[in-house]
């Protein structure tokens, strides 16, 4: 059979990215990366480590980021990616401008991280405050919240699931559920977006459909990282009904009030893995002040979330446990 008329695979353009050596989600990134692009995936080296503010310092060290880079070289990507929110956040808003620098040099191409693409994002949809989900302890929890103040942006809400290991077999029930907890209306108002942290948390399939329902921008780790990325080529991420990525999906952001979004048009399927179901138990206002020597509810009850691992006591944290907690608001 001739097949000489099929020309060869068409033309491909290289997005390179670096992640943590746990990363496990890769095919959730090709997703977002439009036919003509190939991602280039390479891994830190292995630590002993469970997820923790110690891990994110030890896979963002300058030297294994440049050694990272430097294995892609030979596939000349056009940009590289770091895809790890905890370890690009971990130094500040300065350290994550280092990351950029050092890994630009080793790989003399344009450089990104998901925390800078963050506040990128935030930028780009005007979002002066945030509602927080995240998979992380407290301790790294706070750090995320430290890391977009120092951007000026306000954090409303914040719900955290207390794990150190295996966070991408959190399923996206569990992630609903925390974003509608986050999302909750405090004492300093409603969130302009959402944020779903960590590049290793499922969020695909959930971001329309929590913008369907909360009615506001609803971005994460692993989009913001790709919008990025591909930003710098000069082209777009695939993500219908996604507001970041969909402009025709916005409606009045640009004001840094809460602006609702609209829902998919009238007879379009938004597709998700598993029913949405209500939340179970009560739910403690983010950011809200219980009266003096009352204690909130109890606040433990994510089910399903596998190897939960102990969440330690913060200043700030009302009702958090110093072990034992499982999840948890701030």
């Amino acid at each position: 059979m001739d097949v000489s008329f099929l020309g060869g695979p068409g033309p491909q353009r290289g997005v390179g990215v670096v992640a943590p050596f746990d990363f496990a989600l890769d095919r959730e990134l090709w997703r977002w990366a439009p036919d003509d692009v190939s991602l280039h995936v390479t891994r830190t080296p292995y630590v002993p480590v469970e997820v923790s503010l110690d891990l994110a310092r030890m896979i963002s060290e300058h030297e294994t980021l440049q050694n990272a880079v430097g294995t892609l070289t030979e596939v000349t990507p056009e940009v590289v990616a770091y895809a790890c929110t905890s370890g690009s956040f971990v130094g500040g808003v300065m350290g994550e401008h280092a990351m950029c620098e050092a890994m630009s040099r080793a790989g003399s191409v344009p450089a990104i991280t998901t925390s800078g693409a963050l506040l990128e994002a935030l930028v780009e949809l005007d979002v002066r405050r945030l509602a927080l989900v995240t998979p992380y302890t407290v301790s790294v929890t706070r750090a995320l919240e430290e890391y977009v103040a120092q951007a000026g942006v306000t954090v409303t809400g914040c719900a955290y699931m207390g794990l150190t290991r295996q966070i991408w077999k959190v399923a996206y029930r569990e992630v609903v559920d925390m974003a509608r907890r986050a999302a909750v209306r405090g004492r300093l108002g409603a969130a302009d977006a959402l944020f779903l942290s960590c590049t290793n948390l499922p969020t695909y399939d959930v971001i329309p459909q929590l913008e369907a329902e909360l009615r506001i921008p609803v971005i994460s780790a692993n989009q913001v990282t790709m919008w990025a990325a591909l930003r710098r080529l000069g082209t777009r991420a695939v993500g219908p009904y996604q507001a970041l990525i969909d402009t025709s999906a916005r409606t009045g952001t640009g004001s840094g009030t809460g602006s609702a979004l609209p829902g998919p048009a009238a007879g379009t399927v938004v597709q998700a893995a598993g029913p949405v179901v209500p939340t179970a138990g009560p739910v403690v206002p983010t950011g809200s002040v219980l009266p003096e020597g009352q204690e909130p509810p109890d606040v433990r009850g994510v089910h399903g979330v596998s190897d939960a691992q102990g969440v330690p006591g913060a200043q700030g944290v009302s009702g958090a446990p110093d072990e034992k907690q499982q999840e948890g608001w701030t």
